[in-house]
């Protein structure tokens, strides 16, 4: 409930015995408007958990776990970036990051750490990635809990040294990030905005003065309240790592008291059940890709399958769910929905002796191949800048351009045994 003059005790197990502060319903009130007025989020789940997520930040020091916010999209143009603008102005101690290494996030976390706001992820996870990739996404998921440190040889004397790596974190890319990081995350899925959802342009004349006013209201609020926060145990509707991660945001719910501690549960209830969803859907998908690879793979990875073709051999598979997947098994409308997230689909092929039909190029396979199968994938040639798989006239051997992936078959003149 609402505070009215000085400190009241919050009711029912919502509160879980936590003190509210007066103003801090009204603040976090006020916060949610002024980001719904500058990003179209993908509900209003979305913008309460992210309303309180950005006041954590300002406690953190103060909290047993750091959730990650994972803000990811099937596309580029769905508002990323915008989100990414809005929290630099209102998180703690921002430090806002397209391109880094993790030597160097190991050195600006400390006691007091920043929050980090990391764009362009999908760079940084994606198949081409650099070695720094693992480091990064295992101090990302160190930093979650607090006490993990990542020891490093470092100084003159090669003394054996810990860095803390604590620090709540903003990761914006396309596609989902790692399963370890989407496991400790508050996930923001984005869309591109319908026709008629509107926005206040984001200018900084007058969105930085704006957003910045409230950050500091919402610092001068929180500043006496660390103790109490830091000694809550609030009632929490998930359990295990969902629980750790959505704490943080429960306890500021409860802190602020009014509509806000159930408001806060019944998100963190919708939003952890639609990833549980989400990862049943993608598990699945994943078993499509290991499906369509082996099938490549048993007939000589051609260079397309007709669709009707990958689909009777999904089908004949007796241990897969293909069979008994809609109301009559998998059919090509299915397949073309299940890949449509992987940019996969269909088109015109011509095969031997004139038959044209739709298929799938085995090329377009192996970027979902490399991100989501990463165990399929073996070693190959780096391409060439700018360089595609492109088919040959009919009539002729197929022929790997210079620097690609062979489209052969294994053992051939293309290339390499396997590609893939």
């Amino acid at each position: 409930m609402a505070a009215t003059g000085g400190w009241t005790r919050a009711g029912g197990h919502e509160g879980a015995g936590a003190q509210v502060a007066p103003g801090g319903a009204a603040l976090l009130d006020e916060l949610r408007a002024v980001i719904g007025k500058y990003v179209v989020l993908p509900g209003e789940e979305a913008l309460t958990a992210v309303t309180l997520w950005v006041v954590a930040t300002h406690i953190q020091t103060a909290l047993q776990h750091a959730p990650r916010l994972a803000v990811v999209s099937p596309t580029k143009g769905c508002g990323k970036s915008r989100v990414l603008d809005v929290l630099h102005e209102t998180v703690h101690q921002p430090m806002m990051t397209v391109n880094t290494s993790p030597a160097v996030i190991f050195r600006v976390i400390g006691k007091n750490p920043p929050t980090l706001l990391v764009d362009e992820a999908d760079t940084i996870f994606g198949p081409k990635a650099s070695g720094d990739s693992e480091t990064l996404r295992g101090l990302l998921n160190a930093g979650h809990q607090r006490n993990r440190p990542a020891w490093r040889i470092s100084g003159p004397e090669h003394k054996p040294t810990p860095f803390p790596t604590f620090a709540m974190a903003a990761i914006a890319g396309i596609g989902d990030l790692p399963d370890t990081v989407m496991d400790r995350a508050v996930v923001l899925r984005m869309q591109k905005r319908k026709p008629g959802e509107k926005v206040t342009p984001f200018r900084s004349r007058y969105s930085v003065p704006e957003l910045n006013a409230l950050r500091d209201q919402l610092a001068a609020w929180l500043g006496p309240l660390r103790g109490q926060a830091a000694r809550m145990v609030p009632y929490m509707p998930v359990e295990d790592r969902a629980a750790d991660t959505w704490e943080p945001l429960v306890i500021i719910a409860d802190l602020a008291g009014g509509h806000w501690p159930a408001q806060a549960r019944a998100t963190c209830l919708a939003m952890t059940r639609h990833e549980a969803v989400q990862d049943e859907q993608s598990s699945l998908k994943t078993r499509l890709l290991r499906d369509i690879h082996r099938i490549f793979r048993q007939a000589d990875n051609p260079e397309a399958l007709a669709t009707q073709d990958l689909v009777a051999s999904l089908l004949q598979d007796a241990e897969a769910p293909w069979a008994e997947y809609g109301t009559k098994g998998l059919n090509a409308y299915h397949l073309s929905n299940l890949l449509r997230d992987f940019n996969i689909s269909p088109a015109n092929y011509r095969f031997d002796k004139g038959r044209q039909a739709k298929a799938y190029m085995r090329n377009r396979f192996l970027d979902a191949w490399a991100r989501n199968c990463p165990d399929l994938v073996e070693a190959a040639p780096e391409p060439e800048h700018g360089a595609a798989l492109t088919r040959m006239p009919q009539g002729r051997p197929p022929a790997a351009p210079a620097g690609t992936l062979p489209v052969g078959p294994p053992g051939g003149p293309a290339g390499p045994k396997r590609a893939l």
